[in-house]
């Protein structure tokens, strides 16, 4: 492999279990076809990998110039993420390794590519960037051997944690940006790109076929646009950036409880550990009065009830917190986050319910459409 260039990796698989995640993997696989061409618009990137479970993607992945690599553990249950990344950066002795979960970014631009790149290659030294100060999907790091100084982490979020805290290696993260922060993971993700106007052409041509109801999210817009300084609630894991972005370029007041940050690449949720606050008091007051309490301190919420759903339900499933996430409390089973999920889909204020993502690159997605159609 050059040494003058960047190795870009992308991992895209799984197995939906229901209708939600199997339309979430859909527009993922538009997403990543759209990606190639801008990948490919970057100068300073050579190869680009594809390892994939999906028979229709590796084909067309393959006819736009990628590598696509068959792994057979992908396609069983000890699929290993950390594993598998380091035996293709071992077998390709990859020097310059840039590394992006999924096909989840959307808004990615050449421009923010080749300049994360070319920093990459300039470094004389060891360095890893990330787009996240914990838990990253995106991650950069040269030389690739650092991935052979680690314990290989099972999921892609702990990745830049690993390498940061194993190795003692310089980190730095990459500039704030809508194509490095905003994920496509739920289906609230899935709202935000719907109603954005940056969207690439394969992406709009599936999302135009979904009959999503963004009539919340468009009000919420509404009260951060109006500039009459309304207040805005912010809960889950919220991260200082976007706090600073909403701060410098908007007339609103900001409510923040910021709680759990890293719990995913931690292995806190996994081990049972989450534990809130605010995910007492709603056990305390129940999904209606916390609703109500809402509407009293604030004109829109954003809510990262990931949060709330690790600490009082841990074991909800993934079609249970997507049917959330679309506000279709009437075909969730469990009771609790069904009722929570109905009182906020009926609050008199716009409460925009998902995960990790909305508090964090959703936000700023929503913010930079905003400010272009100021």
């Amino acid at each position: 492999m050059t040494k003058n260039a960047v190795s870009v990796l992308l991992f895209e698989g799984g197995y939906p279990a229901c209708e939600t995640e199997k339309m979430l993997a859909d527009i993922r696989q538009m997403i990543l076809l759209d990606n190639l061409a801008k990948i490919r618009e970057a100068a300073s990137v050579g190869s680009i990998y594809l390892l994939t479970n999906r028979a229709h993607l590796a084909e067309k992945a393959l006819a736009r110039g990628c590598i696509v690599l068959e792994r057979g553990s992908l396609t069983g249950d000890d699929f290993h993420f950390g594993r598998a990344l380091r035996e293709l950066i071992n077998q390709e002795k990859l020097e310059h390794v840039f590394y992006m979960g999924g096909a989840g970014f959307p808004f990615l631009r050449a421009g923010d590519l080749e300049e994360a790149a070319s920093a990459l290659l300039a470094g004389s030294k060891p360095v890893i960037y990330a787009n996240n100060a914990v838990s990253a999907d995106i991650v950069a790091f040269a030389p690739g051997s650092l991935i052979n100084q680690i314990t290989p982490p099972g999921a892609d979020n702990s990745l830049a944690l690993f390498l940061r805290t194993e190795t003692r290696v310089e980190h730095r993260l990459f500039k704030p940006c809508t194509g490095f922060l905003f994920d496509l993971d739920t289906p609230t993700d899935l709202l935000i790109l719907a109603g954005s106007p940056f969207t690439g052409p394969k992406v709009r041509e599936a999302i135009e076929r979904l009959d999503l109801d963004l009539s919340r999210l468009q009000r919420a817009k509404e009260v951060i646009r109006n500039d009459n300084y309304d207040d805005i609630l912010l809960l889950g894991r919220v991260g200082a950036p976007v706090m600073a972005k909403i701060n410098q370029s908007w007339k609103v007041r900001l409510r923040v409880f910021s709680e759990e940050r890293g719990m995913k690449a931690l292995g806190r949720d996994k081990r049972g550990e989450v534990v809130s606050l605010l995910g007492y008091f709603l056990q305390e007051v129940g999904p209606k009065k916390f609703i109500q309490y809402l509407e009293k301190i604030c004109s829109a919420a954003f809510l990262d009830t990931r949060v709330l759903m690790a600490h009082l339900k841990p074991d909800l499933p993934a079609e249970e917190r997507y049917l959330s996430d679309l506000g279709r409390w009437q075909e969730m089973k469990e009771p609790f986050f069904r009722e929570f999920t109905r009182c906020a889909v009926e609050s008199d204020i716009p409460i925009i319910l998902g995960g990790h993502s909305l508090v964090l690159g959703g936000l700023w997605a929503l913010l930079d459409e905003l400010e272009c159609s100021r």
